[in-house]
């Protein structure tokens, strides 16, 4: 175990001791010391009992700190406000980052998410209200409205007053956006260009007119798109008149990342959701069922296909060797056309034109079956002293590699013209299907080929 690590472990296992033995002191010195990613990482570990006695020990919003920080695999926001006081859930939610708690609320029922902005103090619970309100996975859902926002014919001195004086509830302070009176997003400053301007110069004279904004309705892949081509470390979110309605940070786009990324491996792996590591057997059966019964059906497709070749069988039953040889191949070289397709298109390189990737891909199949076809002809040669054997075999491996990798770049590309997930053209999908396409190259060249053959 590195220092590190060991100092981490005694650090905790101390103030576990301090909860333990109800000494509040301690453990609120020894607590509060810890970074609250530290704090959540330490908290979602407790039986309920300590989870209770750490909410008689914080304030609602030492609460906050910790809450914000609790990872998404690792949450059950329902369990733990069940166990609060009501009043010191709402107020706990109160003090969080408006997003974050829109994150929390959205896990509950409409009675529960009711009930607690009831209590909340009037002007947090509409700031809640307003957010809860956009679409689940565009920026209007993930944006905050705890923002810095002044106006162009303000001095510099004007505006670092107001800076200092809402910069503690803000979310960031990098950036502080311009609005004119009807509070239309007319510009932005950055922290440095305020500091570095003399007190009596106008906001005017030194702010950007060329705000890259996203609008409130985009999809939450495309805003962390933006964020990442232009590195901003925030994004103001407006609506159609293009009002300033709120901000995205980054460290909100490196969630969406995280998110986007694990969605698309689960559709990959031909599953609904990897991340519910405590999700039971059955329910797990559940998610995953569909997928398997589809390619189920699929595989019976391919023995269907075999069985249609079953007298080309009986006169070489070598061929039967390598079926799967042919149809792994397959499957293995579609499989990376389809995640190489997939990244293109999750990081925005379609753009270059889908004939571009498509053909790029044929040739990369080309060449990989043409290297595959030579090494497997020589190999069955020396192996069954039979070269049309092993010609039909290093052919079968040219053509389907060479069509799978075309089939595994293809489907997700036209997946995507049809507004449809491309990740959902997954693993297991695409490699039953070049199952199929395999045995129909295969066993037409052998029917070919059966002269030489027998």
């Amino acid at each position: 175990m590195s220092e590190e690590k060991e100092k981490v472990v005694i650090e905790t296992e101390t103030v576990l001791t301090a909860l333990e033995n109800e000494d509040f002191d301690g453990f609120r010195s020894l607590f509060l010391e810890q970074h609250p990613y530290d704090q959540a990482k330490m908290f979602v570990k407790l039986e309920q009992e300590e989870r209770s006695r750490v909410y008689q020990y914080l304030s609602p919003e030492e609460m906050a700190a910790l809450f914000e920080n609790i990872e998404d695999e690792e949450y059950n926001y329902e369990m733990y406000l069940s166990e609060m006081d009501p009043r010191f859930a709402s107020q706990m939610l109160e003090h969080m980052y408006a997003d974050d708690a829109v994150d929390v609320l959205n896990e509950l029922n409409k009675d529960q998410v009711a009930s607690y902005l009831t209590i909340m103090d009037d002007e947090a619970a509409k700031e809640i209200r307003e957010l809860l309100h956009y679409e689940e996975f565009t920026a209007g859902s993930i944006m905050t409205t705890e923002f810095i926002a002044i106006q162009a014919n303000q001095t510099v001195k004007s505006a670092m007053h107001i800076l200092k004086h809402e910069a503690p509830d803000a979310e960031t302070i990098y950036y502080l956006y311009v609005i004119d009176e009807d509070k239309h997003l007319a510009g932005v400053i950055s922290l440095r260009d305020l500091i570095v301007s003399d007190d009596d110069v106008m906001i005017g004279e030194i702010m950007s007119e060329r705000v890259f904004s996203v609008s409130v309705g985009e999809d939450q892949e495309e805003v962390a798109r933006k964020m990442r081509d232009y590195n901003f470390l925030a994004l103001p979110v407006v609506d159609f008149q293009n009002h300033l309605l709120g901000i995205i940070t980054v460290d909100d786009i490196v969630d969406v990342i995280d998110e986007e990324a694990s969605d698309d491996y689960s559709k990959l792996a031909g599953v609904s959701d990897v991340d519910s590591i405590d999700r039971g057997p059955l329910s797990a059966a559940k998610k995953r069922l569909p997928w398997l019964v589809i390619l189920l059906f699929l595989g019976m497709l391919t023995a269907n296909l075999i069985g249609q070749f079953e007298e080309t069988l009986d006169k070489v039953a070598i061929l039967a060797v390598f079926i799967p040889l042919i149809a792994g191949m397959a499957g293995n070289t579609g499989t990376q056309a389809l995640a190489v397709a997939v990244r293109r298109i999750a990081m925005g390189d379609e753009e270059e034109g889908n004939f571009k990737i498509i053909a790029r891909e044929a040739g990369t199949g080309l060449i990989n079956g043409a290297v595959c076809g030579v090494l497997v002809t020589g190999v069955v040669y020396f192996w069954k002293h039979d070269l049309y054997l092993g010609l039909l075999v290093g052919l079968s491996i040219l053509a389907t590699l060479t069509v799978a990798t075309i089939a595994g770049a293809f489907v997700p590309l036209i997946m995507h013209r049809l507004k449809v997930d491309p990740a959902v053209a997954s693993g297991p999908f695409i490699t039953t299907i070049n199952d199929i396409i395999s045995i129909l190259i295969y066993f037409g060249m052998a029917t070919m080929f059966m002269q030489y053959l027998i």
